[in-house]
């Protein structure tokens, strides 16, 4: 036997199965003349054995580390050699072989995402020619989807979803061809053995829950969906990882009927396109934005918006507006007739579509035919549903590019369940995030696992989610948690959440506490690998450590722990909640002057004189008027002073319309008040309030609102750059939901900068409340999980 020819053991860990790892690893194999094997394993990684010459042996293990497939990524490779000659291990046979996955628990692996349908086989859907031709689940290795479809690992087809669709010969066929791209493609599918379509619509029940009757299937079912958008009905589309309600985003009437049924007046809807040539008639467009858009996961992307009359409807008030294209072979045949250019008897859909979530105000969306039916047959004319089950309910993705820079405002669907680093190999740790915008986490090893969207854990629906999220993910992931973590506000449901979670954990002691803003400071941190920068957090709500609600802090804050060194100075939410929903309530807080206060509540809300009255009261005697230190708040405060922010209808509505009016003006500089609290230099947002309501008699609305952004921009980064100096930290960062804002984001960017400091922003984790998980996870890997 040849000296030179080598046996080699290779374990393969990263985004490794569900990506065409294997049939990759089959034809580089062959191509470099090796004999082996190739599996998954039960821990989402991938085991090969090789055999061959040591040349051929060393140029496959390059083409595995430089050169995998396009959906993949290798996280680590581990090869163990040995000479041939004295090996008493299994012998190959001469070949080359893809063996039946392993069940091993390893727990180590990392679980593929869904994407968009690739090129190849959405010109297989447009093929009249092609056995997939207006197939709307069409996919292959290198597309479809992944974690919405998984129950189990190892990624298996009998451990998902589609183990409800035995394979045709055809595919089959396919499937079991090395040189066919969907070789081993666990989620193939055609017309005659795949996923069907419906069409139905609300009927009469014939017993328990909501009656529906079916209108028509297959392909059938794709014509009448179009017609039925084209003459203004709204049809739910239950897609990949959940349900959207759909319309005519060009159409008026139907989108405010929509906002009237769905309860959602004033909420901007995301809208789908079928091409960048269409959008880039309707929204401005960087290149940056264009690559987001065109990415494989297709995310929604917030872009600046024309003033085309019919955005009015869709984003009201707004200066952006959500749009994707479409990711899923069934949108692309609901606009085939715009992206062909062709049209016939069955087209209808030239312009974009509202694709906004299926579901009704505090529930998670819909995933089955029979939520759907349930909770929207008051709002829909039909339903456009399949059969195929979803495992993992997963919204779409939402980003937004912020100064040159892409931030998450959601990162769901496309990215997770892809893990971002711990910076440290600890014990398991599960963390369930904020009561708004949550996400829970698993730490395992030296990596966090973010879930996917979960909305606003405070109802039981919500609740049931995110159990059904962590049973879901500890499942996947081989994890028994040692550590809970979770919010430090004694009353959000999360929290009691934690307390049961901690109960019950492999760990001692109860869950961790994290303060909300150091959270975000530490999600920031790990991000970039770093343990200490001053870091500003800006946004609506969090409980401080003093009992009173935060939200303009500036911090010096490593992962371990933090000291509150500045901020904005505190103001009063006379009515608490209330003053939430009406801010001009928070801009009476702010002034002084007591007739001026009266012609504010009288213009900018619905009080009463007796309600005004009451609100000069709680202010005088500070009863229901908590202190706040919030910059989102403050940023409402404005909004009411400019006339845009009179009620808050959606989470941040004040806040995004203030920024809206902003976009239009210019600001006028003026110095930035500041005063002490316990040393700490913090902004007077009373003075300043009152020279923006001074500056409000002689300026444009726009004018004022981008003044307010400015100075609490400079203000803010000002202290922090002081600090940074006075403490020797080399860094300034910028986290929280404010962080959102295009002009404030690039105001304290340009301050830091200025002064020689590196400014610290989000890629990859949200800013807002939806990133506050991984900070949890974060920090009590720290305080408690450690390996020990």
């Amino acid at each position: 036997m040849d000296s030179d020819r080598v046996r080699a053991d290779v374990t393969v860990q990263g985004v490794v199965q569900g990506v065409g790892f294997r049939p990759f690893v089959y034809r580089r194999a062959t191509e470099h003349d090796l004999a082996g094997t190739v599996r998954n394993t039960g821990d989402a990684g991938v085991e090969i054995e090789l055999e061959g010459d040591s040349g051929s042996v060393e140029a496959f293990l390059e083409d595995l580390r430089e050169r995998p497939p396009p959906l993949s990524r290798v996280e680590s490779v581990e090869v163990d050699r040995r000479d041939v000659d004295g090996d008493s291990g299994g012998q190959t046979d001469g070949e080359f072989r893809i063996l039946q996955s392993t069940d091993d628990d390893g727990g180590s692996g990392t679980i593929p995402p869904d994407t968009g349908i690739c090129d190849r086989c959405l010109g297989n859907v447009r093929d009249p020619e092609s056995r997939y031709h207006r197939y709307w689940a069409t996919s292959c290795v290198d597309c479809g989807p992944r974690y919405t479809v998984i129950r189990e690992l190892p990624y298996d087809r009998p451990r998902t979803s589609m183990d409800a669709f035995p394979m045709c010969d055809a595919c089959r066929t396919e499937y079991e061809n090395p040189a066919d791209r969907r070789y081993h493609a666990q989620t193939i599918a055609c017309p005659d053995c795949g996923p069907t379509l419906s069409l139905l619509e609300p009927g009469e029940s014939a017993g328990d829950g909501v009656g529906r009757r079916e209108c028509a299937t297959g392909t059938d079912a794709i014509d009448e969906t179009i017609r039925r958008l084209a003459r203004g009905e709204i049809v739910a589309i239950r897609g990949v990882g959940g349900t959207h309600l759909a319309c005519d985003a060009t159409d008026p009437a139907v989108v405010d009927r929509l906002r009237e049924l769905t309860n959602r007046p004033g909420k901007p809807f995301a809208v789908m396109s079928p091409s960048i040539g269409q959008v880039q008639s309707f929204a401005r467009l960087s290149d940056t934005e264009r690559s987001q858009l065109e990415d494989v996961r297709r995310p929604i992307v917030v872009l600046e918006r024309s003033d085309d009359g019919w955005l009015d409807a869709v984003a009201p008030g707004l200066h952006t507006v959500g749009v994707m294209l479409p990711y899923a072979g069934l949108h692309h045949l609901l606009f085939e007739s715009a992206e062909s250019g062709e049209r016939d008897d069955n087209s209808g859909l030239d312009g974009p579509l509202v694709m906004t979530s299926g579901n009704m105000p505090g529930n998670p969306m819909c995933t089955t035919t029979e939520e759907i039916f349930d909770q929207l047959s008051e709002v829909i004319d039909g339903a456009l549903v399949h059969d195929r089950e979803i495992v993992a309910r997963c919204d779409d993705s939402v980003v937004r590019v912020v100064d040159g820079d892409r931030r998450f405002l959601r990162r769901s669907r496309g990215w997770v369940p892809q893990p971002l680093p711990r910076r440290a190999e600890g014990q398991p740790v599960l963390a369930l995030g904020a009561e708004f915008d949550g996400t829970v986490a698993l730490a395992r090893d030296e990596a966090v696992f973010p879930s996917q969207h979960l909305g606003d854990v405070d109802d039981p629906t919500t609740e049931a989610f995110l159990r059904e999220t962590v049973d879901h993910l500890t499942g996947l992931l081989g994890v028994n948690p040692a550590v809970v973590a979770c919010d430090a506000h004694p009353n959000f449901l999360t929290s009691r959440i934690a307390e049961e979670y901690a109960s019950s954990t492999d760990g001692s002691g109860g869950p961790v506490a994290v303060q909300h803003h150091h959270a975000h400071a530490a999600s920031l941190l790990a991000e970039h690998d770093r343990n200490r920068a001053i870091v500003i957090t800006a946004d609506g709500t969090g409980y401080g450590t003093d009992g009173t609600i935060w939200g303009g802090e500036v911090l010096d804050s490593t992962r371990e722990s933090f000291e509150r060194v500045g901020g904005l100075g505190t103001f009063r939410l006379p009515g608490g909640e209330r003053a939430i929903e009406q801010p001009a309530r928070i801009l009476a807080s702010l002034l002084s002057d007591p007739d001026r206060i009266d012609e504010l509540l009288s213009d900018r809300t619905s009080l009463t004189a007796e309600d005004a009255t009451t609100v000069r009261q709680s202010l005088d005697v500070g009863v229901n008027a908590p202190q706040t230190t919030s910059a989102g708040r403050f940023l409402d405060a404005i909004a009411a002073l400019v006339g845009v922010g009179t009620e808050r209808r959606y989470q941040g509505e004040p806040a995004i319309r203030l920024e809206a009016t902003a976009a239009g003006g210019k600001p006028v500089d003026i110095s930035v008040p500041y005063r002490k609290r316990d040393d700490n230099r913090v902004i007077d947002v009373h003075h300043l309030t009152e020279r923006l309501d001074d500056l409000s008699r002689a300026e444009s609305a726009a004018d004022v609102a981008a003044t307010a952004q400015d100075t609490l921009a400079r203000g803010l980064a000002e202290i922090a750059v002081a600090e940074a100096t006075d403490r020797g930290a080399d860094a300034v960062g910028f986290t929280g939901g404010v962080a959102y804002n295009e002009a404030i984001s690039r105001r304290i960017r340009e301050t830091v900068e200025s002064a020689g400091l590196l400014c610290l922003g989000h890629e990859q984790v949200p800013p807002g409340d939806a990133g506050i998980s991984y900070g949890q996870a974060v920090v009590a890997s720290v305080e408690r999980g450690q390996v020990e």
